[in-house]
């Protein structure tokens, strides 16, 4: 068997001028010369309910008396996996994806590898071969790591990817948001910051930002009113003015302001809410301002500390405050394990059949459930979500961000 650094090396550098139509069968050569039978990708839709493969192309067949082109990738000529997409839920496929390890099928011919880009779930790696020895299996676990910065690395600028990745069309609006905002994950080991946004298809004013730097994270929770184009552009825009304010050494008063300051130049009339924070990884030190938002919760040991993280809420912005006070910045120390729960005003007012209010209560009691069952940040969320839309209508759009502070 050829040696494994030299498979993933060979794939790295045949992937550098291949869309990602082509991936697949790249990453299912790789396998086979590491001994596997096959080896396809799946890929988490956006509301993370199914796992849709990126099938291999069709490939050409050659006349008899056509030479074969060796710039084009060997692999067979058929997938040698089914092609169909899998729901997250009740699967081996899907329990692979929701608790981020190996799963192996009772035969021990198939098994299903976690695709992670840093603490982001991407989607799965199916292998199958003869039997999976604990070498063959480091194995996968490479090639599957390879296998999603192939693909997240296309992600931007390949329709293929995009496409495998959404189950219908998106309004414009949304494709405004979704193009400004970061993974809905990220993180060290020390902390993890998860969010997620919906209806995914159709958002129109919410949106989310986190980022790492310096030993800091930065958050920012934004609501802009109304749910149409205009309000997708306030809360691209107050993203893009957040940025470049912090970037250029801006307090969160500092980037409060120019949010302010910009929509009231450049989109007048669309006011929007907004928390924006930051955690000092090192001394978990959190700092937030909340500007006419619902406040935070704070989750430690299973319970939210009662009114731990309300005091009085600013004005929303873009009103044109001009000379007044800049907002009021709050501090918290958090204590390890402590999460830190935002949420738009959408995801408390989703109302049942009835029309009970989904409320901050059950919100957190499903939070605190989820991860008293040993769920990841980011599961919890999709759990909490899922049952969101079973039982309840969105009236607005649901915006949830959850971080926890983890020092190793």
């Amino acid at each position: 068997m050829p040696n494994e650094d030299a498979v993933l090396s060979a794939l790295l550098a045949s992937s550098n001028r291949v869309t990602a139509a082509d991936i697949p069968a790249l990453i299912d050569e790789a396998g086979r010369k590491l001994g596997l039978s096959g080896a396809q990708v799946y890929l988490a839709d956006l509301q993370q309910a199914r796992l849709t493969p990126l099938a291999h192309p069709a490939p050409e067949t050659p006349s008899p008396n056509e030479p074969t082109d060796p710039s084009k990738p060997s692999g067979p000529s058929e997938p040698s996996e089914p092609s169909e997409p899998i729901q997250i839920e009740g699967s081996m496929a899907g329990l692979a994806y929701r608790t981020q390890r190996t799963q192996r099928s009772r035969d021990d011919c198939t098994a299903w590898v976690p695709m992670i880009d840093g603490v982001e779930r991407v989607g799965v790696l199916r292998v199958t071969a003869p039997c999976f020895e604990d070498a063959l299996l480091e194995s996968c676990a490479a090639l599957s790591g390879l296998a999603t910065l192939l693909v997240m690395a296309k992600s931007s600028h390949d329709e293929l990817v995009v496409d495998r990745t959404r189950s219908r069309t998106m309004t414009t609006q949304a494709e405004l948001l979704w193009a400004f905002v970061p993974p809905r994950t990220i993180g060290t080991d020390d902390v993890t910051s998860t969010a997620i946004l919906e209806p995914a298809y159709e958002a129109g004013g919410d949106a989310f930002d986190h980022s790492l730097g310096d030993g800091v994270l930065h958050l920012a929770l934004l609501d802009a009113m109304g749910h149409d184009l205009a309000s997708g552009g306030a809360s691209a825009v107050a993203l893009g003015a957040s940025r470049a304010t912090r970037r250029a050494g801006g307090t969160l008063a500092d980037i409060a302001t120019t949010i302010d300051r910009t929509l009231s130049e450049w989109i007048p009339d669309r006011l929007l809410t907004a928390v924006i924070a930051r955690l000092d990884i090192a001394t978990g030190q959190f700092t937030w301002i909340n500007c006419g938002h619902p406040p935070p919760l704070l989750i430690r040991e299973g319970h939210v500390v009662p009114q731990a993280m309300e005091f009085p809420a600013y004005l929303p912005l873009g009103l044109g405050l001009g000379q007044a006070a800049a907002p009021d910045e709050h501090h918290i120390r958090l204590q390890p394990g402590d999460r830190v729960l935002l949420y738009s005003d959408g995801v408390t007012e989703a109302r049942t059949s009835d029309g009970s209010l989904f409320g901050e209560q059950r919100l957190a009691d499903s939070v605190i459930r989820s991860m008293a069952s040993g769920n990841a940040p980011p599961e919890t969320l999709r759990r909490l979500v899922r049952n969101l839309h079973e039982h309840h209508r969105l009236h607005d759009d649901a915006t949830i961000m959850l971080v926890r502070w983890h020092p190793h």
